[in-house]
């Protein structure tokens, strides 16, 4: 069985400018996660798009993911859906490629309870797939439902595949309730950049890791942040918390915009204030896919802003990226050319 533990990336799936998959850029990106020293990479999460790709391409990138690891890092593929029935041919062709973990987001929109998701969705995968590893992906703010903690230990109890979780439910409490019913056998892994700190320093959470949005652009410190918790140097980890700060804060966008009415909220959500910025760094990215689609001149300034922070105060968080892709990032986070047709005009 796997262990869960240290930095997983949810990877972005890059795309053309037309919105077709990328797969060169697929490749690169996978190749510098693995260079940078992240234990995982997450195929297909929210992270990449996964509402908008068709079975088709998600099978196709999980298989390409998993061919360019190459066994270098472990492949965890995004399979969930709010159709049990998808989720299990997803999960199918993951097995039949070799990929050994698949994440199961709770079925969003049609708003199963807790224990209709134990007992027909997670249950079924978990039984039918007992070679596979089953981790369940709580994030009741984008899902509109949850899979409680007591649903989860009963899961965990009666299937020895079903060891993991993906936490990103914001809610300390809930998790503290987890690691009580769940025991110490099981691993609880951040699904919030902004809470890991927390999360794997708190004796009553235990967190062993991260998958992460962040580590798309920074995995090296992202990487090393949990190294230095897990090793017990608390210090190192929250220097490294403290420079990753301003990236973490970007995961969303929240601006006020004004319209010919009134004053609106604007909140950009992952992935387009991620992949906006990696399309200034000069990353594979492209466009997201629709109805996602560009961040305010508000937004971008403020992704702007945060990305310059860092690479004025902690340079050596970003330098990765400009010698694996051979950018210039003081000309690409400064001049104003990079911008074009990645806000609303």
């Amino acid at each position: 069985m796997v262990t869960f533990s240290r930095c997983y990336t949810a990877l972005i799936t890059p795309m053309t400018r037309n919105r077709e998959v990328d797969y060169e850029g697929l490749r690169q990106l996978v190749d510098f996660q693995i260079k940078e020293g992240v234990k995982g990479i997450l195929a297909v999460g929210t992270t990449g798009e996964s509402p908008t790709l068709d079975w088709n391409e998600h099978n196709k990138v999980i298989e390409r993911t998993h061919e360019w690891a190459g066994g270098r890092c472990l492949t965890i593929a995004g399979t969930g859906s709010n159709s049990t029935q998808e989720a299990i041919e997803g999960t199918e062709h993951a097995q039949h490629i070799g990929v050994k973990c698949v994440l199961l987001v709770d079925p969003y929109y049609n708003g199963p309870s807790s224990l209709e998701i134990r007992r027909e969705y997670i249950e079924p995968i978990a039984q039918q797939f007992p070679e596979i590893q089953v981790i369940p992906y709580i994030i009741p703010g984008r899902t509109g439902t949850q899979l409680y903690p007591q649903d989860l230990a009963i899961l965990h109890q009666q299937y020895p595949n079903v060891r993991c979780v993906k936490e990103a439910t914001g809610d300390l409490e809930n998790m503290k309730l987890t690691r009580r019913l769940c025991g110490e056998d099981f691993d609880i892994l951040s699904g919030d950049d902004d809470k890991t700190f927390a999360m794997m320093t708190s004796p009553d959470i235990n967190a062993s890791g991260v998958i992460s949005v962040t580590s798309n652009i920074a995995p090296r410190a992202v990487a090393d942040m949990t190294h230095y918790i897990l090793d017990g140097n608390e210090e190192e980890a929250s220097r490294i918390v403290q420079a990753l700060q301003p990236l973490f804060s970007i995961v969303t966008v929240k601006t006020q915009e004004q319209t010919p009415y009134d004053t609106v909220a604007c909140k950009a959500r992952n992935p387009l204030a991620c992949k906006t910025l990696m399309n200034v760094l000069g990353m594979p990215s492209g466009p997201c896919r629709q109805p996602l689609g560009k961040m305010t001149r508000n937004g971008l300034e403020v992704v702007l802003a945060n990305a310059r922070k860092v690479y004025e105060n902690h340079p050596e968080i970003l330098q990765p990226i400009a010698d694996y892709f051979n950018v210039d990032l003081k000309d690409r986070l400064y001049n104003e050319k990079y911008l074009e047709g990645l806000f609303y005009a």
